[in-house]
C-alpha cells in the first residue's frame, strides 16, 4: 500500500472504471468522482447520456465493487459557462467547435484538481488513452496512447502545465480490448457497456436543437441564406449556416458536374461557399488561443500536427506568432482544415500544446479561407 491518494474521474464507462480498479490494484488510496455537468431531467434520453443518471449509478456500483469512496460533483454552472456557451457562440460565428477539448481545458481537470486538493489527494486520474512520463529533460510530459485507434492526446493540448506532474493515465499503455478484458475479469458492471458517441449535452443527437434553444430569436446562424460557388454565383439556398461545416458534402443540392464540398462559411453574409474537392486543400494554417505545455517552440522548429481527432499527423514547420496567432506551414496539403477545431502540436509522440484553428490558407495569404 501507498499513502498516496488519487482522485479518479468516473463517468460510468468502462475506461474510467478500469482506471480506478488499476490504481486500487497498484496500492493507491482511490477516491471516485462523477461530474454532473448538465441537467438532463425531462429530455427524451436523459438517463442514457454519458453523464446522466445511468452513468452516475454505474460509477457508484463500480466504486462499491472496488470498495472506494464515491462523490458526485455538480459542475453544471462551470460547464455551461465554459463549454456549452462556447459551443453555441462558435456555431453562431460560423465555426465548428470541439466541446471535449474545451471541457478538458476549462472545466474537468481544473475542477478535479481543486476538489482533489480539498480531499487531500496527491494526484488525479482519468480514463484517457494517453501516456504520462518524463520528457527529454525529465519534466512531466504527455505522450500518445499505445492504442492509436483510441489515442486521446489530441484532446488535452489545453491543459495547464502545472497539472502535468499530478496526472495519472493507467490506460495509456493498453488497448481497448485489453481494457474490456480486464473489466470482465474484475467483474465490473461496465465491462461490456457501449461507448457513448453523442455530445453529452445534446441528448437528442442534433446539436441544432440546442442552438435553437440558446441562440437569440432570428439569429443569422439559423436564418436562410445563399449557397454560392467560389466565384460568388448563387447555386442554392440553405436554412441556416450553423448546419454546415468545412468539408461537408451532404445537403448541398445537386446539379454539379463533380462532387462539391463546403469550402468556407461567411457568417457576415449568411453564405455557405462550396467548391470541388481540390479547393479544400490548405498549405498553411493560422492558430490562436495557444497553450504550450513546455513553452512555445521556436520558429522553424519541425513538428507534427493533428487537425482533428483520428486524423493522421502531418509534418509542419513553426512560423512566426503575430498578435497571438501562430502560422504553421504544412509539409503536404491537408483537406478540410476547419476553423474552430483544434490543432494539437507534437514532437513525435510527445504533446507540446496547441490551439484553435483560426483559418486555413491555400496557396498564399491572399487565398485565406475562414474568418477575416
Amino acid at each position: 500500500m501507498t499513502d498516496k491518494r488519487i482522485l479518479v474521474a468516473m463517468s460510468g464507462g468502462v475506461d474510467s472504471s478500469v482506471t480506478a480498479a488499476l490504481l486500487k490494484e497498484a496500492g493507491y488510496q482511490v477516491i471516485g468522482a462523477t461530474m454532473k455537468t448538465f441537467c438532463y431531467q425531462g429530455t427524451p434520453s436523459h438517463s442514457r447520456t454519458c453523464c446522466g443518471l445511468d452513468g452516475i449509478m454505474d460509477a457508484r456500483q463500480v466504486a462499491e465493487r472496488l470498495e472506494i469512496p464515491h462523490y458526485v460533483f455538480d459542475v453544471e454552472e462551470e460547464f455551461t459557462r465554459d463549454v456549452i456557451d462556447d459551443f453555441v457562440e462558435e456555431y453562431g460565428r460560423g465555426r465548428t467547435p470541439n466541446p471535449c477539448v474545451q471541457c478538458n481545458s476549462r472545466t474537468k481537470f481544473g475542477d478535479l484538481l481543486r476538489r482533489g486538493r480539498a480531499l487531500g489527494c496527491d494526484g488525479i486520474a482519468t480514463g484517457h488513452y494517453v501516456r504520462s512520463g518524463p520528457g527529454p529533460r525529465g519534466e512531466a510530459s504527455l505522450f500518445r496512447g499505445r492504442d492509436r485507434d483510441k489515442d486521446q492526446a489530441y484532446f488535452l493540448w489545453g491543459l495547464s502545465p502545472e497539472l502535468l506532474p499530478m496526472l495519472h493515465f493507467p490506460l495509456g499503455g493498453l488497448t481497448k480490448s485489453q481494457v474490456r478484458e480486464r473489466a470482465r475479469k474484475m467483474g465490473l458492471v461496465t465491462a461490456d457497456k457501449p461507448e457513448s458517441q453523442e455530445i453529452c449535452f445534446v441528448p437528442t443527437g442534433d446539436y441544432r436543437d440546442l442552438l435553437k434553444k440558446r441562440l437569440q430569436p432570428r439569429h443569422p446562424a439559423l436564418e436562410p441564406g445563399r449557397i454560392v460557388d467560389m466565384e460568388g454565383t448563387e447555386v442554392g439556398q440553405h436554412d441556416g449556416y450553423a448546419g454546415f461545416t468545412v468539408g461537408q458534402r451532404k445537403g448541398l443540392g445537386g446539379g454539379f458536374s463533380e462532387p462539391h464540398y463546403v469550402i468556407e462559411i461567411r457568417p457576415e453574409r449568411r453564405e455557405v461557399v462550396v467548391g470541388p474537392r481540390e479547393a479544400l486543400e490548405s498549405t498553411a494554417i493560422e492558430v490562436n488561443d495557444l497553450n504550450w505545455l513546455h513553452g512555445p517552440p521556436v520558429p522553424d522548429t519541425e513538428v507534427q500536427i493533428q487537425v482533428r481527432h483520428r486524423a493522421a499527423p502531418v509534418a509542419a514547420r513553426i512560423g512566426e506568432t503575430d498578435d497571438g496567432v501562430l502560422t504553421l506551414e504544412l509539409a503536404r496539403p491537408q483537406e478540410a482544415v476547419t476553423p474552430g477545431q483544434s490543432c494539437a502540436v507534437f514532437d513525435d509522440d510527445r504533446l507540446l500544446g496547441g490551439g484553435r484553428i483560426l483559418r486555413a490558407l491555400r496557396r498564399s495569404p491572399v487565398d485565406a479561407v475562414g474568418l477575416s
